[in-house]
């Protein structure tokens, strides 16, 4: 991918205090790139694949892990999924109190039918949201999603480079820290496991 995780992480500067990746939280750390202070998340208002209204709003008392992509991603989309099936292994019946939410940044091809085969390739709780270009795209802006289409040469098919964070928003609605792609799982897992206990 040509915008690289750290190539949008520049644009989110402004959001987040550098540095502060040994801060405290119920004394221990999360390990992502918090943000400082912690702020309600964005509105989400969108559509998941059984036609099902998905409000942020309404997943109090719940952490949220929040993933945009599409579902024709080679690499960083399905190993984020792949990881998030292991946080959920391993976290277990904590896991109850957890959402995995999954966002399409290309809702040409990524209809309902399509994103209900993806999500259950990873696993049957996990969320895929969809909306009109312009729900979309208002949600992306909200949360500085970056997503350019990238045209074939050879075939008419397209690619999307998009940013690769996932969003970690606590129980109260709090938009946390940003995890970058490619960390590790055991770090996610912590981290969710200390907002859980919050």
């Amino acid at each position: 991918m040509k915008l690289t995780p750290r190539t949008s992480l520049l644009a989110l500067l402004p959001a987040l205090v550098a540095a502060v990746l040994l801060s405290a939280c119920n004394g221990q750390t999360l390990h992502g790139g918090r943000l400082e202070p912690a702020k309600a998340a964005a509105s989400i208002e969108l559509t998941d694949y059984r036609g099902q209204p998905f409000s942020m709003a309404q997943q109090r008392n719940k952490v949220v892990l929040v993933f945009f992509g599409y579902t024709s991603c080679p690499d960083v989309c399905p190993t984020t999924l792949a990881h998030m099936a292991q946080v959920k292994r391993q976290l277990g019946d904590a896991f109850e109190d957890v959402r995995v939410v999954f966002i399409t940044v290309d809702p040409n091809r990524d209809t309902p039918d399509k994103l209900a085969r993806y999500m259950t390739l990873f696993d049957s709780d996990f969320l895929g949201l969809t909306g009109s270009p312009t729900e979309l795209r208002r949600v992306m802006n909200a949360y500085q999603v970056t997503a350019v289409r990238r045209e074939s040469a050879e075939t008419a098919q397209y690619s999307i480079d998009h940013s690769a964070f996932t969003y970690v928003i606590d129980k109260q609605g709090r938009l946390r820290e940003l995890m970058t792609f490619g960390a590790p799982v055991a770090e996610l897992v912590s981290d969710v496991h200390l907002l859980l206990q919050e």
